[in-house]
């Protein structure tokens, strides 16, 4: 029992990483500090999905169910309606590099909004 709440606790940890790869500019927006956490993640994000390495939060995850006793994801409320999200059964080699894209562009225009923003602010200095 313990290993297969660690298997979704695994799920869920990966799950929350995923949307703050994607939408984690946006509370950079409200906490510009927080940047230094998202930017690391998002290249971390990016480079997995271009690159098409697994990240160390699936295998972990997957030994966990198995010494749970798990084989399949059919079995709870996480594994029916989050692993989907996290694992669809479409993801191609093409598919990856296009979310990939779709991290990077997302980024860019949120810091580019925000980099706009703060030279805005910024008073202008006497001559």
């Amino acid at each position: 029992m313990w290993y297969r709440i660690g298997a979704d606790f695994i799920l869920l940890l990966h799950l929350i990483f995923v949307i703050f790869v994607m939408a984690g500019g946006l509370l950079v927006l409200k906490w510009p500090r927080l940047a230094w956490w998202h930017l690391p993640a998002v290249a971390w994000g990016a480079t997995v999905e271009f690159t098409g390495w697994m990240c160390p939060l699936t295998p972990l995850e997957t030994v966990l169910r198995s010494w749970g006793g798990s084989t399949t994801y059919d079995t709870g409320f996480i594994e029916h309606y989050l692993l989907p999200l996290l694992y669809p059964a479409q993801l191609t080699r093409d598919v990856q590099v296009v979310l990939g894209a779709i991290v990077i562009a997302l980024n860019v225009v949120v810091y580019g909004w925000l980099w706009r923003r703060s030279r805005e602010v910024r008073p202008s200095t006497p001559s």
